[in-house]
């Protein structure tokens, strides 16, 4: 991989990690490990495949999301691909990378060098919104590593945000993290949960008393974290950065470059990337595959598992598989 391919991009260093006594939930037949490489630490969720010699997949979360964004889907695959789930550095239970760098590209030089140094590609990619952007980068920049790609909401460059999404690009601005974090030091984890979810759910309604509960013990977790808002607000400025980006490394430009057989999926109700942006993505993707869910948010991987693995089955299916 040529620098050319992905531009490197130097933030101040981060606040030192500082490991919190919760546990993350592991759910039934989930696996997790960490992984040591130089600069960062990455926790890694797996799903064994149902049998031995399975092709390897990657699932790769949005900002302010984990490897458990993705656990409800795994287990839908499991007979097909042998499946892990990345925590991006800074997020889930991964600690802050050493030179506190959360661009696009910073994220995506994580994963290549996850895949690189497991001998784990090519891989079947599945990207969520911020990890949308981050596949996307993955894709172009490193062909051999991905055998398919599915993209849920991916985060690529809108000339217009939606108003519901403008929260996200303001914790961009320096200061307004650290602000909004003194401003709701009263909130409680659940109304953080709650005002999340009606965010990236089409129905928050789909999600069920067990769920929600899951979700307010992570966000307990994750506020006790000292680099909570600085992860939160470093990755955001990365992701509005990556929107600024021309040229070749613009991420438009680099989907246009993607070879692997894409899957685009696009919910009707999503308040943070627009419906609308599918069929320009449908047309960047070349030979891409299209699947839009009226109903669904941001997060169609969770709110309907089941037909987004139908539809990266047949992708994956269709393209040999192995």
């Amino acid at each position: 991989m040529s620098s050319t391919e992905l531009p490197e991009t130097r933030t101040a260093a981060a606040p030192p990690a500082s490991r919190t006594t919760r546990a993350v939930r592991v759910a039934d037949g989930e696996e997790l490990r960490s992984v040591s490489l130089p600069g960062l630490t990455l926790t890694v969720r797996s799903r064994p495949g149902a049998e031995p010699g399975l092709p390897p997949a990657l699932y790769i979360h949005g900002l302010g999301g984990s490897s458990q964004n993705w656990s409800a889907m795994m287990p839908l695959l499991a007979d097909l691909v042998d499946g892990e789930a990345v925590d991006l550095p800074g997020f889930g239970d991964s600690p802050p990378p050493d030179d506190g760098n959360y661009s696009v590209t910073g994220h995506a030089r994580a994963v290549i060098r996850f895949l690189d140094s497991g001998g784990r590609g090519p891989v079947h990619l599945f990207g969520n919104s911020l990890g949308g952007a981050v596949a996307t980068r993955v894709a172009a920049a490193r062909p051999d590593l991905v055998r398919t790609l599915t993209l849920v909401s991916p985060a690529l460059p809108e000339l217009r945000a939606q108003r519901t999404a403008w929260p996200t690009v303001l914790l961009a601005v320096p200061g307004v993290a650290s602000a909004f974090a003194r401003l709701s030091k009263d909130w409680t984890p659940e109304q953080r949960v709650r005002g999340v979810l009606s965010l990236c759910y089409g129905d928050p309604g789909r999600v069920s008393d067990e769920g929600l509960r899951y979700a307010v013990e992570e966000m307990e977790r994750r506020l006790e974290l000292p680099y909570f808002w600085d992860a939160m607000a470093r990755s955001s400025r990365g992701i509005v950065d990556a929107y600024t980006l021309g040229g070749q490394h613009g991420l438009w430009r680099q989907a246009e470059r993607v070879l692997a057989p894409t899957l685009l999926v696009y919910g009707g109700r999503d308040r943070l990337v627009s419906y609308r942006m599918a069929r320009r993505a449908a047309a960047a993707f070349r030979g891409s595959r299209l699947l839009s869910l009226p109903d669904a948010g941001h997060v169609a991987m969770m709110e309907y598992p089941e037909t987004v693995a139908q539809a990266a089955r047949d992708l994956i299916v269709d393209h040999g598989g192995s």
